[in-house]
């Protein structure tokens, strides 16, 4: 229970990069999932666009919260929030965000990334230090990620076993995020049919997961490539996640039959 909004957070990053304004989200969008935990209803997770200012440039200022609810918040409390701001050209992160309370466990920190200097500041404010690391080009904070790879130019031809990489900055060191194509499918939804394009996230089989391939995430097959399920098999237990609210859209959210 302790990683499930993490986890969430870390699984909706599954579509692509870009190098040109933004064409897949825009200020003002806004989604909710739903978590549920075996037969648990066990939380939520919102994904917010705002804008922001940083050093005189308009910037996106990403915001995700994650909770749990009900008996999952009495046996386990989870009050997390990321935040990332993010490059409205390029979609590199200049700054994020992490706030986090699981169960008592608890971390306050803030990167500041130097995307000419190849490098990151991350001020921890809970232990009262500041290290620097050295990271590669365009490296993505965890949830700048999302974001950056929603309008990759080849989302529309990439074929079923291919995998994209990614460098991901997270918890003081750099890692190759990978993400694998599997194919397309509709899935039924609370809104109704839906195309979708079907990714597996490549994780570390061991103690949360149960094997490398365990991680399922459908994405809508519209230009807005949002997430509207998300599946994982766990070491002890499952997890699903669905999309239970959104507005603000760039685009239309396609609907095959309600």
């Amino acid at each position: 229970m302790k990683k499930i909004i993490l986890l969430l957070l870390l699984i909706l990053t599954v579509s692509f990069d870009s190098s040109k304004e933004s064409e897949a989200y825009d200020v003002g969008e806004w989604f909710k999932f739903r978590i549920h935990y075996g037969i648990v209803n066990a939380g939520y997770a919102t994904l917010e666009v705002k804008e922001a200012t940083l050093n005189n440039k308009k910037v996106f200022h990403v915001v995700g919260k994650g909770y749990t609810t009900g008996v999952s918040r009495f046996f386990f409390k989870v009050v997390d929030t990321y935040e990332s701001y993010i490059d409205k050209i390029t979609g590199n992160p200049y700054r994020f965000v992490r706030n986090i309370n699981e169960g008592g466990y608890t971390k306050n920190q803030e990167g500041f990334i130097d995307q000419s200097g190849n490098k990151v500041t991350v001020k921890d404010y809970k232990n009262k230090t500041e290290k620097t690391f050295v990271i590669p080009k365009n490296t993505q904070d965890i949830l700048s990620t999302f974001y950056y790879l929603r309008n990759h130019p080849r989302i529309d031809k990439i074929n079923p076993g291919e995998a994209i990489e990614i460098d991901m900055f997270f918890d003081d060191e750099t890692t190759k995020f990978k993400l694998k194509f599997v194919g397309r499918q509709d899935i039924t939804t609370k809104f109704g049919v839906v195309s979708a394009m079907v990714f597996k996230p490549l994780v570390q089989s061991g103690r949360v997961f149960k094997e490398q391939e365990s991680l399922t995430v459908w994405v809508s097959d519209d230009e807005n490539r949002l997430p509207v399920r998300i599946k994982a098999d766990l070491a002890v237990g499952s997890l699903k996640a669905d999309l239970d609210a959104f507005k603000g859209l760039k685009g239309p959210f396609k609907i095959k039959k309600k």
